[in-house]
């Protein structure tokens, strides 16, 4: 009886673990693991090359606080050492390193907006500096002696920068074996990253076997896409959530993502069980408004990163202002011409700067994210009739009234 308990308890923790995740290498070890009734030692390591934090931070965050919940010691790792190296993932060039001082005051900012997810008593940040300032020369080769170029080449972004003959730098190659070394010095069980990061952490299991440990098991995340529901969330892209805006903006620009994408939201950064997820979608498919369940993620994201009382003020507000019809001030007021008949509506949102191309245009139409005097818009190849003004809204944050001569 006892061991079909144990087996049951085994099952809940994997369904919470694998919740969002893409893959788990291996999840029959993992479970072996799970098996032992130890606290396992669960790694994610962030190089602090930027001083704030964004949702797409968060994925991984947020499921290290899954396992917290579960019980298992989480070590929240800040690569200050490899920050220094930088991260040649994705990169068609070789990275300029961050100087101490900026690496420094990053971490610093990061441990101060970490703990808005992982419960500080049960995390332990250790910075990858600790260990690998006192490996001399001597023993930075024997760590590299145990992998080969060969292997280092099967990375996607250096065979490219190869064969296309762009330089890699020696030091480039340092980086996934230092971060592979890090769960090595740490004994992780587990290591968690972006699915972008699937070579450096296999790097680590490789790493450990060969140090005599046992091999960490390896799970990764998917890339969250931004409010435009394409690109990977990205400040430079400005389709980012940062966790440290006002409450004003990170509510709003949630409630200007798609209903579609909510849902991927909801998967990847909600601290709501799986149970009530299915609860909420049931609701959505027995005909409750998804804009009300998205108030609901909106809420939960302003109170955990600001307070549950900003939540409510904020959503107070925004049912003012749109639901109950009150609209900015500042709507802009667009007269559009129509050449021949009548004006399709994904030609007026490109015009009026709604959006950036009526191919964008024609993608929010069929998401569901584009209103027409408050009511959603359905038909891809809607039109504008001359003669008349409507007031356009794109989600929630892009408002325009137009008139069509």
């Amino acid at each position: 009886m006892s061991d079909t308990r144990s087996t049951s308890a085994i099952e809940d923790q994997l369904s919470v673990i694998r919740r969002g995740a893409v893959e788990i290498l291996v999840e029959d070890e993992l479970r072996k693991k799970l098996a032992s009734g130890r606290p396992l030692r669960v790694k994610a390591g962030f190089d602090p090359t930027a001083p704030d934090l964004h949702l797409g931070h968060t994925v991984l965050l947020t499921k290290l606080r899954q396992f917290q919940d579960l019980g298992h010691q989480v070590i929240f790792l800040i690569g200050d050492f490899t920050g220094m190296i930088g991260d040649p993932t994705g990169k068609n060039a070789t990275r300029p390193p961050l100087t101490g001082d900026a690496v420094a005051a990053n971490a610093l900012t990061y441990q101060e907006q970490v703990f808005k997810i992982l419960d500080e008593e049960r995390t332990q940040v250790v910075f990858n500096s600790e260990w690998m300032s006192k490996v001399d020369a001597a023993g930075l080769i024997r760590i590299a002696a145990q992998h080969t170029v060969a292997r280092m080449l099967e990375r996607d972004d250096f065979h490219k920068r190869y064969t296309e003959g762009r330089p890699i730098a020696v030091h480039e190659f340092l980086y996934p074996l230092i971060q592979g070394y890090d769960s090595v010095a740490l004994q992780a069980d587990v290591e968690l990253g972006g699915t972008d990061q699937k070579f450096n952490l296999l790097v680590g299991r490789q790493l450990q076997a060969a140090n005599g440990q046992s091999p960490q098991i390896v799970l990764t995340m998917p890339l969250l896409e931004g409010t435009d529901g394409v690109q990977k969330m990205s400040k430079s892209l400005g389709n980012y959530i940062g966790i440290n805006e006002p409450p004003e903006e990170i509510f709003g620009k949630v409630m200007s993502i798609s209903d579609e994408l909510m849902w991927r939201y909801f998967d990847l950064l909600s601290m709501r069980d799986s149970r009530e997820l299915a609860q909420l979608r049931e609701a959505a498919q027995s005909g409750r408004n998804p804009r009300d369940i998205k108030m609901e993620l909106a809420c939960e994201l302003v109170g955990r990163y600001h307070s549950v009382r900003d939540a409510e003020r904020v959503r107070d507000a925004f049912i003012s202002r749109f639901s109950r019809g009150e609209m900015p001030e500042d709507v802009p007021e667009i007269s559009l011409q129509a050449e021949a008949g009548n004006l399709l509506l994904s030609t007026a949102l490109k015009a009026a700067n709604l959006c950036g191309s009526t191919s964008e245009a024609r993608r929010l139409i069929a998401q569901g994210a584009v209103r027409l005097n408050g009511e959603r818009v359905a038909q891809i190849d809607a039109v504008l009739i001359p003669g008349g003004a409507v007031t356009i809204a794109v989600g929630k944050r892009r408002i325009a009234k137009i008139s069509v001569t």
